[in-house]
């Protein structure tokens, strides 16, 4: 059977972690053949981040970064004590990407670009002489004590181990329809129920539409149940045509969706969260005494962001064509009250077709995280968004994929 091996690894999967794995075992000697279904690699990694590509995370300590994760994510930590996020960013560095910092620790190509993060690592691939097939849907994967074998519709493929990195089921149009769980449940592991993650909200009330694209930093939201807000977080917030999206909306849809399971759940914005109401309330009081022949809808459109005022006036009851001087104390409480306690009903999760991330896949008990090899077979490695993860916005899952993928392909050959 030893004759029969043509590779020592095959990797299915041409995404980030599939491609990370097969460049670095490749880098060390392996041969090594990567599979991909789709006609080009990289094809969810060129359009994340909005087609800007955030990288990974400038976060500043292991501990910090695997707090990211929530309970589970303690199992990450000798993979990320290996492979840092500063590593990650040093990798793309020292292969001509240069890389820059924004808003929360977020690292993105200095192009804004990520079709330059898929080409440095087409371009490692090359390097490393990776054997690539493109248009190669995977039917099989069976695993032997000393060989493997990946089938597909034109015959198959036999070498010592094989990855899988066939990513989760978020943004199924480029691939990700979640057969790599079937393989691995038929290899006999436990995979937890992928679900839509890291998905925007759609909401009841018909007027959010009117704020569709509206985009607004430092929003404070909070997940509000039977009258008791359960979690609370401050950040980037988009208004879209059916609710809710942006990093903060993001990261609480998990938390929203489980929520949402037992009850009814609310979304409470603050968008003046670093002002308490009475300081807000006496900043509009200046801004009124500064135009008081003016009409409350002009005015209104100085005080909140754009498209806000005119719904603003029309939650508190005031007619926009009113004049300053003409609004009372009352009418101006609740214009206030509603900046901060903007509230609307959730009236569900958008689906796996909108999710950035999706959770779910093998349980972290099943995989050792120093090699990436899989404890029930010593010669199956599963990569990235194949793992069961709580992944936050902002470079956090790419970063699994690069830990990952690297750790495995530096363990391909020992023991060989």
């Amino acid at each position: 059977m030893k004759d029969a091996i043509q590779y020592d690894l095959i990797v299915v999967g041409g995404g980030p972690a599939g491609m990370m794995c097969a460049g670095r075992a490749a880098e060390r000697g392996a041969r090594v053949l990567l599979l991909e279904k789709n006609p080009m690699l990289g094809k969810k990694l060129s359009i994340t981040g909005g087609g800007r590509c955030n990288l990974t995370n400038d976060t500043p300590t292991i501990r910090e970064l695997v707090a990211r994760y929530g309970t589970g994510g303690k199992a990450l930590f000798p993979a990320f004590s290996r492979f840092t996020p500063a590593d990650a960013v040093n990798f793309f560095n020292e292969r001509g990407l240069p890389t820059k910092v924004e808003a929360e620790g977020r690292v993105f190509p200095v192009s804004n670009d990520a079709n330059d993060v898929v080409r440095v690592l087409g371009e490692y691939l090359r390097q490393g002489k990776v054997k690539v097939v493109l248009n190669a849907p995977v039917h099989k994967v069976v695993v032997y004590d000393d060989h493997v074998r990946v089938m597909w519709s034109l015959g198959e493929w036999r070498a010592a181990a094989v990855a899988v990195a066939t990513g989760g089921l978020a943004y199924p149009e480029t691939g990700s329809t979640g057969e790599g769980f079937a393989w691995l449940a038929k290899l006999g592991h436990k995979i937890v129920r992928p679900d839509a993650s890291l998905v925007p909200l759609r909401v009841k009330e018909p007027w959010v539409g009117e704020l569709s694209g509206l985009s607004l930093s430092g929003v404070r939201a909070s997940v509000v149940v039977n009258d008791k807000k359960v979690e609370s977080k401050t950040g980037k917030l988009l208004f879209t045509h059916f609710g809710l999206s942006g990093p903060l909306i993001l990261n609480m849809s998990r938390a929203v969706g489980e929520a949402l399971k037992k009850n009814a759940v609310d979304i409470l914005l603050d968008l003046f969260p670093k002002d308490t109401l009475p300081a807000l309330d006496a900043e509009l009081l200046r801004l009124f005494a500064s135009n008081q022949n003016k009409k409350i809808k002009n005015v209104a459109a100085l005080f909140f962001p754009p498209k806000v005022g005119g719904l603003a006036l029309g939650a508190a009851g005031i007619d926009p064509e009113k004049f300053v001087n003409l609004v009372t104390r009352d009418e101006r409480l609740r214009l206030v009250k509603f900046a901060k306690n903007m509230r609307l009903a959730v009236a569900g999760l958008m689906g796996l077709d909108d999710a950035i991330v999706s959770s779910g896949g093998v349980s972290p008990a099943e995989v050792d995280f120093r090699t990436m090899r899989s404890k029930l077979h010593p010669n199956l490695y599963i990569l990235g968004d194949a793992l069961n993860f709580n992944r936050p916005s902002g470079g956090f899952s790419l970063q699994i994929c690069w830990t990952t993928g690297y750790l495995a392909g530096e363990a391909v050959l020992i023991g060989k």
